[in-house]
């Protein structure tokens, strides 16, 4: 299974195309265990294209789980802009590299990362929270109550014919 790409396999059934995610970079091939096109990313880039982030949709709010691994919280920014944007970004640090040591392989991601979503009509931006905890962001966004439409019948005048 380890060969087969993870695009395969890990798709959620009701993802929603957000054009403002477009800014992601999709690797077909980075699950190969050969060196892909894409490798030119440099790897202050790398935390970039690899955080991702759930989405889902409560009938109270509007739910956001990214993995953060190693981060702090103080190195995270959660920003909400009047057009309802909503920006997850951050940044991890490079080890102090010590000039006797000798690396063998690196493979934990560091750099920036930035990642926008444009949240709905319902979401109340005024009461975003958000909280991490074991590495994973939670932001928890309210949405509005939805008001059903009163529906008032109206009589019809007129004469009987």
């Amino acid at each position: 299974m380890a060969t087969i790409p993870s695009f395969f396999y890990n798709r959620r059934a009701n993802s929603i195309f957000d054009p403002v995610s477009a800014f992601d970079v999709w690797d077909p091939l980075k699950d190969f265990p050969f060196t892909s096109p894409n490798s030119l990313i440099s790897r202050e880039n790398s935390a970039f294209v690899n955080t991702r982030i759930d989405w889902k949709e409560t009938p109270e709010a509007h739910v956001f789980e990214a993995d953060l691994p190693g981060l702090k919280k103080e190195e995270v920014k959660v920003e909400i802009g009047d057009d309802r944007l909503l920006q997850i970004s951050g940044e991890s640090n490079v080890e102090k590299e010590d000039k006797n040591d000798t690396w063998h392989r690196v493979e934990r991601s560091c750099g920036k990362f930035l990642r926008r979503f444009r949240l709905p009509e319902n979401a109340k931006t005024d009461e975003v929270k958000a909280s991490m905890e074991n590495g994973v962001l939670t932001v928890t966004v309210p949405k509005e109550d939805v008001k059903k439409p009163d529906i008032k019948a109206i009589e019809i005048s007129g004469r009987m014919t």
